[in-house]
């Protein structure tokens, strides 16, 4: 019996939302819900200042709701097992290529976590991305999520005749795996920001999405904060950028995958000049970085910059009709 009320607790511990903190009415949630609150984890890391500016209540009622939110979400340290047992629903993503997932890990690119890859142009960046579009649609045991995918085009690079390329070699309906990537064109920093709140409600509405593509993170900032004199203000909001992602890859367990431009560091004297942009910000913030660039006779070379529990390492791999792969 007490085992019976242990499962309708936890059971009801799910279900709460905002309404069910106090001072949290309707009309209040709903003003959250406009500014991408919608749940009791995104009140509970606001400040009280933040929500009070946010919901228009009195200092004390954010307070109040605040400390309730962290209350119920039992936020606060945990045991390195208990944290492991937290990560025991990632998923993984097959990138195509054995050689490119075995450098990530074994298994391709992971939930909960942003992959970055920076190259020049023509190192294969988007073309992973086309891949694992795909391969995120198949099952489980054949290396993807069996869910959708969230395309986020900065640069006009979607092409739905690829996808159907790569959909065909691995037999599968090239039209129902089309239906299954939603396609947004940002057109400024604005809007690729309002974009990520639009996937959070959509995951909240039931939308299975596994996989969110943005290519390419940087080229709209890049674009909008030129000069010296505007790479603060830049920083600044790419960095409140990358946390949105963060908070979007953990909370709804979906795998996040970005492709970043590069320049030529002209101080630099030997090896390779190439750099990332965004600096240390984007460099921190992803989870997995890799360099991509074109190698021998066509193939494409993948080095493993930074990861939290991988050594550096590189491997070779080929782009072919049906995206990536081990050989030709």
């Amino acid at each position: 019996m007490a085992k019976e009320e242990e499962k309708e607790k936890e059971k009801g511990d799910k279900e709460l939302g905002l309404t069910d903190l106090p001072g949290i009415g309707p009309g209040i949630a709903a003003k959250l819900e406009s500014a991408g609150i919608y749940d009791l984890m995104g009140l509970a890391v606001m400040s009280p200042s933040d929500l009070a500016e946010t919901a228009g209540v009195g200092a004390a009622v954010a307070r109040k709701a605040i400390q309730a939110a962290r209350q119920m979400m039992q936020l606060g340290f945990m045991s390195g097992d208990e944290f492991d047992k937290k990560r025991q629903d990632v998923h993984y993503i097959t990138t195509g290529s054995k050689a490119l997932n075995d450098l990530l890990g074994g298994k391709g690119i992971e939930s909960k976590a942003i992959t970055e890859a920076y190259g020049a142009f023509g190192s294969g960046k988007t073309q992973l991305g086309l891949t694992l579009a795909v391969n995120v649609q198949l099952p489980k045991e054949n290396g993807g999520s069996n869910g959708k995918a969230v395309y986020i085009d900065t640069e006009g690079t979607f092409r739905p005749e690829r996808i159907r390329q790569i959909a065909d070699s691995i037999g599968a309906n090239p039209e129902k795996v089309l239906k299954n990537i939603l396609v947004a064109r940002a057109f400024n920093s604005d809007h690729q920001m309002l974009l990520i709140d639009r996937i959070a409600e959509m995951v909240k509405e039931g939308e299975p999405i596994k996989l969110v593509i943005i290519d390419s993170l940087t080229a709209h900032f890049r674009a909008e904060f030129s000069g010296r004199g505007q790479l603060a203000d830049r920083q600044q909001r790419l960095n409140r950028y990358l946390h949105d992602l963060m908070k979007l890859a953990e909370k709804s367990n979906v795998a996040i995958y970005v492709t970043n431009q590069v320049m030529s560091n002209p101080a630099m004297m030997f090896g390779d000049p190439t750099t990332a942009i965004g600096g240390n910000i984007v460099g921190h913030a992803s989870t997995y970085r890799m360099y991509l660039r074109r190698g021998k006779q066509g193939s494409r070379v993948a080095k493993l910059i930074d990861s939290p529990n991988l050594p550096d390492n590189e491997t070779v791999f080929w782009i072919s009709e049906g995206g990536v792969k081990d050989e030709a």
